[in-house]
């Protein structure tokens, strides 16, 4: 089993987001979300409401808050991949939403399955096969109050 090794910084992280909205992901560069929390365990990314992420009732768009919960729920298999010195084919499967309220302030969106994102990935190495893991995401706004749960079905395949 292949365990992580380098350490990787916050500031290391927000760089490789940046880049990956300008170069390959148009749709998060436009909507800007910013990591505020990466670690082994726990992914926490912030989109503000402004208009490029509002919709007509003045509350968070739909696609927005999608973007939200793929990046949150993402990172860790970035993460994970520079610390194993490693590439990653990385993709989602599915997604499963509820909208509990309206997303009506800037929104935190927290993933704490760090290890489940790990764990796929050792097993995805010593197996050579492509695992799935449902990682779940919580949306909160800045009452700490839970907008939306999204369930993200992330399937990762580390390349030997």
């Amino acid at each position: 089993m292949s365990k992580p090794t380098k350490e990787i910084s916050l500031r290391k992280m927000k760089w490789m987001l940046f880049l990956l909205g300008f170069a390959k992901i148009p749709i998060i560069g436009f909507i800007k979300p910013r990591l505020i929390v990466l670690d082994d365990e726990k992914a926490t990314v912030k989109i503000r409401l402004r208009r490029r992420s509002k919709n007509h009732l003045n509350s968070m768009y739909f696609g927005a808050l999608a973007v939200g919960a793929d990046v949150a729920a993402g990172l860790h298999a970035f993460y994970f991949a520079e610390k194993m010195g490693k590439k990653v084919s990385f993709a989602f499967k599915g997604m499963n939403a509820e909208f509990l309220m309206r997303a009506e302030s800037d929104i935190e969106f927290i993933s704490e399955d760090g290890a489940k994102v790990s764990d796929a990935m050792n097993r995805s190495l010593e197996s050579g096969v492509r695992i799935n893991e449902p990682i779940m995401v919580l949306a909160k706004n800045t009452k700490n109050e839970v907008v939306a749960t999204f369930e993200m079905i992330v399937s990762v395949k580390v390349k030997i």
